[in-house]
């Protein structure tokens, strides 16, 4: 079953974040990394413009939990972590239709 991770966060350096998450997926796609997200949304709310929803998907939920563990992303994570402005929130989603 398909698996999605719904990530809200905070920040007021948008183009900083942006940068890292490309350089990420950039790097994980040339790896040839297994268990990479198939697919990333990023939402910005309409009433607080510096709340952003990330919606990333991946084949199944052993796939994420596997890309969590890899270091890639616990690297990724601290220097995401730098750039918000509270702590963020994730919601682990089943995908049951498309």
């Amino acid at each position: 079953m398909k698996f999605a991770q719904i990530i809200d966060f905070e920040t007021e350096r948008i183009d900083e974040v942006r940068d890292l998450l490309r350089t990420y997926e950039e790097q994980a796609r040339s790896q040839g990394r297994t268990g990479a997200p198939t697919a990333r949304t990023l939402l910005r709310d309409r009433a607080n413009r510096s709340r952003y929803l990330a919606v990333v998907e991946f084949e199944s939920h052993e796939a994420a939990m596997a890309n969590s563990s890899a270091p890639e992303t616990s690297e990724l994570a601290a220097q995401l972590s730098a750039l918000m402005t509270r702590p963020t929130v994730y919601t682990d989603c089943d995908v049951q239709d498309e």
